[in-house]
């Protein structure tokens, strides 16, 4: 469905750092990494599409979050989930929602929210039974 996914930082460093072990933790590896554009980008080792990308906006304003804004990414299990929350906390992210089952979307799912240090939500969630 998607081509790719842009998060703005305003920091690509810092951003880079923080979202590298959450993508190594979800087997998400690196496909570039291009810091004169101040911008990366990571996808799926068996497919060359979507691609989940961080970058400094393309206008050169600074970035920030959007209200009701927030991107998703899907875990491999449950214990993925967990892992993916507590580095994202340990590496400046603020908890927006720890893990746990949330059955009002479905039961068997599965998601962990936090906002990464410029404010983006971000959920990493497991759609299958424990």
């Amino acid at each position: 469905m998607f081509s790719h996914v842009h998060v703005g930082v305003t920091d690509f460093p810092r951003a880079f750092r923080f979202y590298s072990p959450i993508m190594e933790t979800l087997r998400l590896p690196l496909k570039f990494r291009d810091d004169n554009e101040q911008w990366a980008g990571w996808v799926a080792a068996d497919a060359p599409r979507p691609l989940f990308l961080i970058g400094t906006p393309f206008d050169g304003n600074t970035a920030s979050p959007g209200n009701g804004q927030m991107t998703a990414l899907l875990a491999h299990d449950r214990n993925t989930v967990d892992q993916c929350h507590a580095i994202a906390l340990a590496n400046g992210g603020m908890c927006d929602g720890p893990p746990g089952l949330r059955p009002h979307y479905h039961p068997h799912y599965y998601g962990a929210y936090f906002r990464d240090p410029d404010g983006n939500k971000i959920c990493v969630c497991c759609h299958d039974p424990a």
